[in-house]
Order: structure tokens, then sequence, then C-alpha cells
């Protein structure tokens, strides 16, 4: 008796568990199907889409009253239970973290040893030829391994800005790790972003990509700064710039954190001429960037053709530099001696 109780209690909580997870913006009082549509098309297809909105924001999207859009707000933050919990319950909730391996274990020890970590933003920096590009096509064929095998058992989304990926350099890769180079293609979305009005409308494309069914685990941007820099010059834009890119990193974060996603960004630099001592290279974006981070990795060429890669920021591991090799099949660790 008390066992067949117990059954229809686990019971009950499994039901209660799988009504929470279906509801969706058609659950939210006021929300109707044609502000639905409206929401949908702007990239916004969940609760926390929603939760995150300002009433005139969701009003404006939506087409309802700012009193309607607050209730609504208020309404999907609640089926949501958005507020504190305490360390044990964040820590569980972290359980379902995946990692992709870089291809190299030097580098993926860098990385605390599993290589880049999803719910995150993964920012690399150089100069041309410091590795930037390669990494990423390293990540983006690394991300369909099983998880046993340092993968995430998905697909990789590339955002290219300045026409740098290279669908033969996949291959490569591919044949590298023993895959085949056609389904790893296959496994890889591709989008030339033009200008930077373009690279933000893409994110609402992966959220839609996402609902449609498409298994994404990583999101490549290469690179993060281009069309701002090169659209927003002098000083005088500077601030606009700043805040807009500012915008796109936050929508980055938050695609990361909804969808455990693994996100990673390439950088471009410059030189610090107010640097007297050590290197002077700095990456574009200033504090932005370096805030919305959560791993930064500074990549330089080393000695016979080497690339150095230098974490200079990270929530729970030191600064530390590793060395690794470019190759044709894909990145490798080296040892150099004195």
């Amino acid at each position: 008796m008390v066992e067949k109780k117990i059954e229809r209690k686990d019971s009950k909580k499994k039901n209660e568990k799988v009504e929470e997870e279906e509801k969706g913006l058609n659950d939210i009082p006021g929300i109707g199907p044609t502000s639905i549509a409206k929401l949908e098309t702007v990239g916004i297809y969940d609760l926390m889409g929603v939760a995150t909105l300002t009433p005139p924001a969701l009003s404006e999207l939506s087409g309802i009253g700012e009193s309607v859009a607050r209730k609504a707000i208020q309404a999907a933050r609640n089926m949501l239970d958005l507020g504190f919990v305490d360390a044990a319950e964040f820590e569980k909730k972290r359980k379902d973290i995946n990692y992709i391996t870089t291809g190299s274990k030097n580098l993926d020890n860098l990385l605390g040893g599993k290589g880049v970590e999803s719910k995150s933003i993964t920012e690399v920096f150089g100069a041309f030829g410091s590795g930037k590009t390669q990494l990423a096509l390293s990540l983006a064929v690394g991300v369909q391994l099983p998880k046993e095998s340092g993968g995430a058992n998905g697909k990789a989304v590339y955002i290219d800005t300045e026409g740098t990926f290279r669908p033969d350099r996949i291959k490569q890769f591919a044949e590298g790790i023993g895959a085949n180079p056609e389904k790893v293609l296959k496994n890889i979305f591709v989008a030339r972003a033009f200008n930077s009005d373009h690279q933000i409308l893409l994110i609402e494309k992966i959220n839609e990509m996402i609902k449609n069914g498409e298994k994404i685990k990583l999101l490549i941007v290469d690179s993060l700064t281009a069309h701002f820099r090169a659209e927003y010059s002098g000083r005088g834009q500077l601030a606009d710039r700043q805040q807009r890119l500012n915008r796109y990193l936050h929508e980055l974060m938050k695609l990361a954190e909804q969808r455990n996603i693994a996100v990673l960004v390439t950088n471009q630099v410059m030189s610090n001429p107010a640097m007297m001592f050590g290197d002077p290279t700095t990456a574009i974006g200033g504090n932005i960037v370096a805030h919305a981070s959560t791993y930064r990795i500074y990549l330089r060429r080393g000695r016979k053709d080497s690339r150095v890669a230098k974490l200079i920021d990270s929530p729970n591991l030191p600064d530390s530099e590793t060395v690794f090799m470019v190759e044709k099949d894909g990145l490798k660790d080296v040892v150099l001696k004195d």
C-alpha cells in the first residue's frame, strides 16, 4: 500500500515536471497568437525571452499595452521560478555543462583539462596568423565528437565576418580525427555576415534553428569586432560602438546560458602606444569585451612555427600559458627544448 502511494506521488511529480517543461509563450496571460507571432519574428520563442524584457520593450515588440505587458512579464518570471538558489542547488544546475576539446591536450589543460566550456563565452585574440581561426575550425569539428571523446555530440554555427571559413580545412581536420569529412561539413552551419546589423540578426536565426530541432552546441563568431570597428570609426563614434557591441555580447551571453551552448569569439588586436614595457598588444573592444568574456586567451606566434596560448582571465583558473602547433590535420601538442 505504501509502495503504491510512493509510486503515485512520484508519478504526480513527473507529470508536474513535464507540464512545467512544456510551458511556453501561449501559457502567458495576455499573450495571444498575434503577439506570439510578432515575438517569434524578433527571435523570442520561450518564457525566458519574455521574462528578461522590460514592459515598454515587450509592449513595443508584441503590440500589447504596457500594463498587460507588465503582468505578462511577471507571469513568465513566476513560471520560471526566477530568484535565488543556494550554491549546492546552483552546482547541480551546472552538471549539464558540455566541454569541447580543442584538439590539443595542452590547450585543453590550459582551460581546466576538458576544453571550451558551454554556458560561457571564450574570447581568443591575437595578431594576424596567430591561429585564432584554426582553433575555431578545430572546435567546429570537435563539437561533433561523442561526449566520452571530448565533444558535445552536437552541431556548430559559424558566423564568418571576414571571409576566413574554409571547408577544405574542415575536411583536413575531420580526416585527422578519423571522421567522415562530408558528414562533418553537414553539421556546421555557416553564415557570412556582411555588416554589424546582419551579424546581430543572425543570433535570432540561431534561436529559430534550435527551436526547429537543430542540435546546436557551439557558436563561433570569427571575428567579433571586425564590422563594429569598421562601421564606427573615430573617437566621436566610440561610445555608440561600445554600446552596440555591449548589447550584442549580452545577447550572446543569454544564448549561451539559455541554450547550454559554448560560444567562442575571435577578436582583433591593436598596439597600445601607452604601453612602455612588455607586449603592447591589446584586444579591441576594451572593458566591454573583457567583462563579457568568461575565458580570455591571447594567441601569438612562438618559436619554430609554434603558437603560444596564454590564459589571461578566468573565474576559476590561474593565469598560465602553453604551446601547440597548427598542422595540416589539426592542432597538435609540442614540447620545445631550450
